[in-house]
This record gives structure tokens, C-alpha cells and sequence, in this order.
């Protein structure tokens, strides 16, 4: 993210906009009923999807390129008392490592940034559940933007995965102005 975005993020998250304290609802929805193990969320912001998942046991790694959120986030976690690992990184500038094989769930959440999709995939367990949602391009950009999907693309990259939930359309909450495409897709356990 350029600097002048996460500033813009950082002052979002100072006055309170954008810290939510309910998970999204897809996220509640299919990691609720799975057992906790390992999981990363890619631009948590100040982590309502990171908390919900610590509160149920999972081990949390939360990634955000704003130092606000990642401060709200690790405020939030110390006074539930969760433990969060919470690291601040610009998913847009900087190189992400990521191990393969490693988590049983990957979030990213309201971020697109494709050149991580690959890396996102190789990093969960075979079985593992990754769950994505993103803004959908308007009509007049056929293909896309570099932050907001053009349809039928987030389907895409999950050719030979098991798709359990795949929408788009209007935003599954009142928060968010554009419509969105949503997927959880497992990866199969011969990958």
C-alpha cells in the first residue's frame, strides 16, 4: 500500500471507522464450525476476524500494513486476554513469506492483492479452508482493477479446489458500499 494509503487507513481506524467488533459473517459462518488449529489473516485491520477466531482457540497470525490497527488489535486481544501474533506488513509493497503447508484456515477479507493468491493457497494444510472476500469492479471495468475484481475472477483462481461457498452480489453487510465476491474454497488433500 502506497503511504499515503495506509495514512488514510490509520485515520480511518483513529476515529473509530472500520473497528468492528463482529466477525464477518462468512467467516462466522463456515470457520465457527471448524476445530481450531492454525490460521493467518491477511489485512486484519483492527482484527474482528483475528479475535473471533482466538476466542474460539485458534492460534492467530494477523498481518496489516497500518500500525493503528495493529495497535487496536493487540489492545483488543490483551484485554480478552488472546494471544495474537500481530505483524505489521504493506501487503501491496512488501514481499510476504509465507511456509507452505502451515495453516489450517487463511483469511483475507475486503483485500485483493492477486500476486499473494498463490502464495495464500500454498500456505494452507491439504484440507485447509481459504475464505476471500472482495469488492467487485463497476460495470464500466470489465476487467477489473488492480484492488476490486472483475466477475467470475475470484472463482478462477481455485480450478481443482473444492468451492463450499461462492457468491457475488450485494455486500453481505451494511458497512460496504460495493458488491462483492465471496469464495471459500478447500484445498485439496492431494496438493
Amino acid at each position: 500500500m502506497s503511504a499515503s494509503r495506509i495514512e488514510q487507513w490509520n485515520q480511518r481506524y483513529r476515529t473509530g471507522e472500520q473497528v468492528f467488533e463482529t466477525p464477518s459473517p462468512l467467516v462466522a459462518e463456515f470457520a465457527g464450525a471448524l476445530a481450531p488449529g492454525l490460521a493467518l489473516d491477511l489485512a486484519s485491520g483492527p482484527g474482528r476476524n483475528a479475535l473471533y477466531l482466538a476466542g474460539r482457540g485458534w492460534r492467530v497470525t494477523a498481518v496489516d500494513g497500518s500500525a493503528i490497527a495493529i495497535d487496536i488489535l493487540l489492545e483488543r486481544a490483551h484485554a480478552r486476554k488472546l494471544l495474537i501474533d500481530a505483524r505489521m506488513l504493506d501487503l501491496e509493497a512488501d514481499t510476504l513469506e509465507l511456509a507452505s503447508d502451515t495453516y489450517d484456515l487463511v483469511l483475507s477479507c475486503y483485500f485483493l492483492q492477486r500476486r499473494l493468491i498463490h502464495g495464500m493457497k500454498a500456505a494452507l494444510r491439504p484440507g485447509g479452508l481459504l475464505i476471500m472476500i472482495v469488492h467487485l469492479a463497476d460495470a464500466d471495468q470489465p476487467h477489473g482493477t488492480p484492488a476490486r475484481a472483475y466477475p467470475g475472477e475470484l472463482r478462477s483462481f481455485f480450478d481443482g479446489w473444492s468451492i463450499l461457498h461462492y457468491r457475488e452480489g450485494e455486500p453481505g453487510e451494511s458497512c460496504h458500499r460495493h458488491g462483492v465476491a465471496e469464495v471459500v474454497a478447500q484445498k485439496p488433500a492431494n496438493a
